[in-house]
């Protein structure tokens, strides 16, 4: 009894008070003195109102939103980038509120709906209206953001306004006082501003009272709205406009009023958007480093921006411990005409595990000493404290060592190898420094020569030691042997350190299979249209199961990623059990699916298809493959590289038959057919393993 009593006082009582992020409210006193306030608990110097945000209003306040945009962001980190390279080159700081707003070259991008990483403007939806509109103004892009909602796309009023700007459709004014206030817009009302400019004109109305009509229309209210257009009509007489006008404005006032859109809002968002696309089309390479600078954590949005950069003919390449800074950043290298050319270098921050910690040491270290010249060399003069052996394995199989292992002839996989020796000689200096202890050599300019070095000052790999008195030679820098690494694992390692690949993709070994037998990307597949069928090649990077309701079976999400970005499926019961060994694997597969309904509400709207068959590429490639197609350059070809390849192709016995084309450049090219005993299995090895002792692409499967 007790228990159900107190139980019952309890019941419908507020559990705590909740604090709803409504705005800032402003007043011209203390605000207790016009409504009630309470303190956060653990906030002490937040104050919030007990009232919402319309009794506020009437209580007296003003009440402010103030948005955060992630664009303000990009468009300074952009600009940051572009003025620290003119002020190298003793150039005038870019200000974009110097820029003019009729630049025909940003028109034209925004046009032909060039647009991504321009603000508002991505979407597939406003991509269209783009190119119906095609904007050649700043008036243009104002409209198109207050435009582009679902009001004015349904209620016809989009079009309308695209068939006026082009001619297609006569402009007119029910009075010639609403010219002036239309013309920019093609005589539609598209804006709340406009509606209170023509209540004032025709009726007289103060702004105040013209804002009042604005809201009641905004609303809808039919008693509201019914007195409202009495004192509109009664006003109009005043001013001795025809009452058949004045009605008929009214009423297309009324129409277009729920349609209305805030046009200080579209502006400033406009003038964004216009800043953007600038950036864009004049600074393209440091636009796209700054949109992957702040979107580093998000790897759909990386991995669509570096789709897009390459697509442009950007380059962006990996990390590099002797060039990349935190972020992602632009720097100069040497083309193959030997021009200058600007690319997107990655930056230390982004290797997954490697702290901003370790990335300062290692910049003040290169600042301090130059460029690193060996594994054994950055080890020596970084704080190993910092930057462990994690680190280090972080950075190798995300290629930050590629510069260096170019330089020392060694591969990714022999550097790896080297971690552990690398570490441990930079310790043992380290414990040296630390008891005061030197050897005679460093005294020189050297360093104590290993049992596993080389003589004369050179190390394994031929590079020459570096003297100096802060004595770190390389004639003792001798790699370890160990198994390379295949292309797939190559990838495999950068995925895993970067969360996305660099030196190339799972599916470009499979271009040719891609290009006859899929029909969209990930990031153009929905435009096919809800229920259409689309096929796609890529790579899961997600795959979830979750159980039914009703108990019978699971249903499964995956993610799959191609070269442009990534997808979700969802995938039924039936297809998780026919499917499950291929999805949960990390091969290239070739999906088939459907367009499913759009769900979600507002800006959570989200899209998504639905699973219907996938198959493995190789399995694809092989079963349609009948000719294993190898070309070789006979000027640079080896025996021993030969003898390894006849090993190789007896090792894949098969039914593929093999072709051999030994090519003299620029001279002549014989072909050679191997016959019967070199018939091999096409598969996916077999390439990789060709490429291993050639390089890349000699061999193609027909």
């Amino acid at each position: 009894r007790e228990l159900l009593d107190v139980a019952k006082r309890l019941e419908g009582l507020n559990r705590h008070a909740g604090k709803h992020a409504a705005g800032v409210v402003i007043g011209d006193r203390p605000l207790w003195e016009y409504v009630p306030c309470f303190r956060p608990a653990g906030d002490e110097d937040g104050i919030v109102t007990q009232y919402d945000k319309d009794m506020v209003e009437k209580a007296g306040l003003v009440k402010f939103d103030f948005l955060g945009l992630k664009t303000l962001t990009v468009i300074q980190t952009c600009l940051d980038i572009v003025n620290k390279e003119k002020a190298a080159a003793g150039l005038e700081p870019l200000d974009l509120s110097l820029i003019s707003l009729d630049d025909v070259g940003v028109y034209k991008m925004i046009s032909a709906a060039d647009v991504t990483g321009v603000f508002q403007l991505e979407s597939s939806g406003f991509r269209e209206l783009l190119k119906k509109l095609k904007p050649d103004c700043f008036e243009d892009i104002v409209a198109a953001g207050a435009l582009y909602r679902p009001g004015p796309l349904e209620g016809g009023m989009v079009d309308d306004f695209i068939e006026r700007k082009h001619g297609r459709k006569r402009v007119e004014y029910d009075h010639p006082s609403l010219e002036p206030i239309l013309k920019d817009t093609y005589g539609v009302i598209v804006y709340q501003e406009q509606v209170m400019q023509i209540s004032s004109a025709l009726a007289g109305y103060s702004l105040g009272k013209a804002d009042l009509l604005r809201r009641a229309m905004g609303k809808k209210k039919a008693e509201a709205m019914a007195k409202e257009k009495v004192a509109f009509l009664d006003g109009a007489k005043d001013k001795k406009i025809d009452p058949r006008i004045a009605e008929r404005v009214f009423d297309l006032m009324e129409k277009f009023a729920g349609y209305g859109f805030n046009r200080s809002h579209s502006a400033a968002y406009g003038l964004l958007t216009y800043q953007t696309a600038y950036l864009k089309r004049y600074f393209p390479v440091e636009f796209y480093a700054a949109l992957l600078t702040c979107d580093k954590d998000d790897t759909d949005a990386v991995v669509k921006f570096i789709s897009e950069a390459k697509t442009a003919g950007l380059s962006v390449l990996r990390p590099d411990v002797n060039e990349s800074d935190k972020d992602f950043s632009v720097v100069e290298i040497a083309s193959e005409s030997g021009a200058k050319k600007k690319v997107i270098r990655f930056g230390l921050g982004a290797v997954k595990g490697v702290g901003e910690g370790a990335v300062d040491v290692v910049k003040q270290a290169r600042d301090d000493g130059g460029p690193f010249l060996s594994i054994f060399d950055f080890c020596k003069r970084v704080d190993g404290r910092k930057v462990n052996r994690k680190v280090l394995e972080a950075l190798v199989k995300a290629g930050a060592f590629d510069g260096i292992a170019q330089k020392n002839g060694v591969s990714r996989a022999r550097l790896f190898c080297a971690i552990d020796m690398a570490t441990e000689r930079a310790a043992e200096a380290q414990r040296e420094r630390e008891s005061g202890q030197t050897s005679l050599l460093s005294l020189f300019g050297g360093a104590p020569a290993k049992k596993n070095g080389a003589s004369n000052g050179a190390g394994s790999n031929g590079a020459s030691g570096r003297n100096g008195a802060n004595g770190h030679g390389l004639f003792d820098d001798k790699y370890p042997a160990g198994d390379e690494w295949m292309p797939k694992e190559l990838l495999a390692y950068e995925k895993e350190s970067l969360g996305f690949y660099i030196s190339g993709h799972p599916l470009d070994r499979f271009a040719g299979e891609i290009k006859r037998y899929t029909n969209a990307t990930a990031r153009n597949c929905f435009e096919k249209g809800e229920r259409a069928e689309v096929i796609l090649a890529g790579v899961v990077t997600s795959y979830q199961e979750r159980p039914m309701k009703n108990g019978n079976g699971k249903y499964a999400f995956m993610t799959l990623e191609d070269h442009t970005g990534q997808v979700e499926y969802i995938v039924n019961a039936k297809k998780v059990d026919d499917h499950r060994e291929v999805l949960s694997g990390d091969e290239p597969l070739l999906v088939t699916g459907t367009v499913d309904a759009p769900f979600g509400d507002g800006e959570n709207v989200r899209e998504r298809l639905r699973f219907l068959d996938a198959k493995l590429l190789s399995r694809i490639r092989s079963e349609k493959s009948s000719l294993l197609d190898i070309r070789l350059n006979a000027d640079v070809i080896k025996s021993e590289q030969l003898q390894s390849l006849e090993k190789l192709l007896r090792a894949h016995a098969g039914t593929c038959r093999t072709m051999l084309r030994m090519e003299i450049p620029k001279r002549s090219e014989t072909v050679l057919d191997l016959g019967d005993d070199y018939k091999v299995a096409a598969s996916d090895d077999l390439l990789a393993r060709i490429e291993q002792i050639f390089g890349e692409r000699v061999a193609v499967l027909r």
